[in-house]
């Protein structure tokens, strides 16, 4: 199993063995700290771009516990992803008053725009696509974020914009 995600600054892309290791370094860290699981969840999936199987096991055997407990927690957690993120994520809202002012019809041009379903990726790895249940901005209906940046009132007509101005530069 490849778990290799990381590029340092010099473009080397690190390996599986180097991220495992690191992510021993962190296991030492946090091994005898009570609510370790989901901080170390966290910096191993900043490690590898996303929670491969390697990395779970690693960190079942690294905290003493059943590799069941680590997998749920990862599971509860839609922060975390098993399958590998793309550069930006996107994540559309579908509470119900953005789902009522048009949501669903801005996912549905996000998803024609990128050929990607909700929990995919594109293949290019630049964008995951994932659907939230409220954002807590109901007045700014509908909602969107890339990344961190909320995009309020958003038109499916203005979905190219918005992925164009991402894409191009790779910020915002």
């Amino acid at each position: 199993m490849d778990c290799s995600a990381e590029t340092c600054a010099c473009g080397h892309e690190a390996t599986e063995a180097e991220l495992l290791a690191r992510l021993d370094e962190v296991l030492a860290d946090y091994r005898d700290k009570p609510g370790a699981l989901i901080p170390v969840l966290q910096i191993a999936q900043s490690l590898f771009g996303y929670l491969p199987e390697c990395a779970l096991k690693c960190i079942a055997l690294g905290l003493d516990r059943a590799y069941s407990e680590v997998a749920g927690v990862v599971g509860f957690y839609s922060f975390f992803s098993t399958q590998p993120r793309g550069k930006h994520l996107i994540r559309v809202c579908l509470g119900t008053a953005c789902y009522v002012r048009g949501g669903k019809r801005v996912l549905d041009a996000i998803k024609a725009n990128l050929h990607i379903d909700v929990g995919e990726t594109t293949p290019d790895r630049m964008f995951s696509l994932a659907a939230a249940r409220c954002f807590g901005a109901c007045g700014l209906a509908p909602a969107i974020t890339v990344d961190d940046v909320v995009y309020q009132r958003v038109k499916p007509v203005k979905v190219s914009e918005i992925l164009n101005q991402t894409g191009q530069d790779g910020s915002f």
